[in-house]
């Protein structure tokens, strides 16, 4: 990727570490919780150096550079597996055909209708509803109202709905506590197991709020050299 960081392997390993004690501090010791490493703003080697560390999630946010990024490290990780893709951006329908083979869990699914495209490309694919839980104009997802009859529509198109996703609000850590809260009491009621809730600079009011998986990027691998439009 044009313009990327150069990524050491050693410093992601450290890095890794540290987000897996905070992770224990805040009392995430006690429950599996899957860390995904959003390699958005980064090229391909932090992609290997998170796969080397042993981080078998990546998370990226535009299709042309997941597909890239993919081809770029195929054959890395444990046994030469490769990782799970996580698609972090919005679904747009003209890119699900590219990202259909590739992607193991789309996480931002909010519209009935780019879901219908996914259920198209890629039958039985694992999804998240993006739920905006701070009713930010500028942030992707349905209204937490809006999420049990989007979820029964996934379902009626035979995906595999495994949970909630959500951004938390701008603002100090603590701000996304009660949202936090509300997406786990939502995902309770649903009867969804895996929530994805919190990010570099939240993750410990996330991991203390339920969630079962991080999205980290800045903690693994340090300042972009690009501009970004979430914090992850």
């Amino acid at each position: 990727m044009t313009g990327a960081v150069a990524i050491d392997p050693g410093d992601v390993a450290v890095r890794l570490s540290e987000v897996r004690r905070r992770i224990r501090s805040a009392g995430g010791g006690d429950r599996p919780i899957r860390i995904v490493a959003v390699t958005k703003g980064f090229g391909a080697d932090a992609v290997r150096a998170a796969m080397a560390a042993g981080v078998a999630d990546v998370g990226e946010s535009y299709a042309d550079e997941l597909v890239a990024k993919h081809r770029q490290t195929a054959g890395t990780g444990a046994g030469g597996a490769g990782g799970r893709w996580h698609f972090l951006g919005r679904v747009q329908r003209n890119k699900v055909r590219r990202l259909a083979p590739l992607v193991h869990l789309w996480q931002t699914v909010d519209r009935y209708q780019a879901a219908e495209e996914i259920a198209r490309r890629a039958p039985g694919a694992r999804v998240l509803v993006q739920v905006n839980v701070s009713g930010e104009p500028q942030k992707n997802g349905c209204a937490l109202a809006d999420a049990p009859e989007l979820v029964d529509g996934l379902r009626a198109l035979d995906l595999d709905v495994a949970g909630l996703m959500a951004v938390g609000p701008t603002g100090p850590p603590a701000d996304a506590r009660a949202a936090y809260r509300r997406l786990t009491a939502m995902a309770d009621q649903l009867g969804l197991p895996e929530r994805s809730m919190g990010m570099t600079d939240d993750l410990e009011v996330a991991v203390e709020e339920g969630t079962t998986m991080v999205r980290v990027g800045r903690a693994l691998f340090g300042a972009r050299s690009v501009p970004t439009d979430l914090r992850r």
